[in-house]
C-alpha cells in the first residue's frame, strides 16, 4: 500500500489523507500494518520522555537495513519541526543513509 506519514503529537497534516502517527508505538504499529510509507513529515519533540521524531527516524533505517521493512525506492521526507536542531539531525541522518544506500545497491 503507498501512504503518507504525518509524525506529530499536536498539529494536523495539510493532507488530510496523510496517516497521522502521535508516537512512535502509532509509527511502529502503521509501518507493520502497513509497510514503510512512501513519503514522511517528521516532527521531532513529540512530548516529554517520549521518543522523538530522530528517534523513529534511526528506528526506520534499522528496519531498512534489516530488511525487515524497507524504504520504497521513491522514499522522501520532509521535516516540519519548530526545533533546528532537531529538524537538522533528522535531515543529516536520513540523507545520509539514503545516500548510502543509493551507492550501494
Amino acid at each position: 500500500m503507498s501512504y503518507n506519514m504525518f509524525i506529530d503529537d499536536e498539529r494536523m497534516p495539510v493532507n488530510p489523507t496523510d496517516i497521522i502517527c502521535r508516537t512512535m508505538d502509532e509509527v511502529i504499529n502503521t509501518v507493520k500494518e502497513y509497510g514503510m510509507p512512501e513519503y514522511i513529515s517528521f516532527d521531532h519533540d513529540l512530548g516529554e520522555d517520549t521518543p522523538t521524531g530522530y528517534d523513529i527516524a534511526k528506528w526506520l533505517v534499522e528496519c531498512d537495513m534489516d530488511e525487515e521493512y524497507q524504504f520504497p525506492d521513491n522514499f522522501h521526507f520532509g521535516v516540519h519541526s519548530q526545533n533546528p536542531v532537531g529538524k537538522k539531525n533528522i535531515e543529516d541522518y536520513l540523507n545520509r543513509y539514503l545516500e548510502f544506500r543509493k551507492e550501494t545497491s
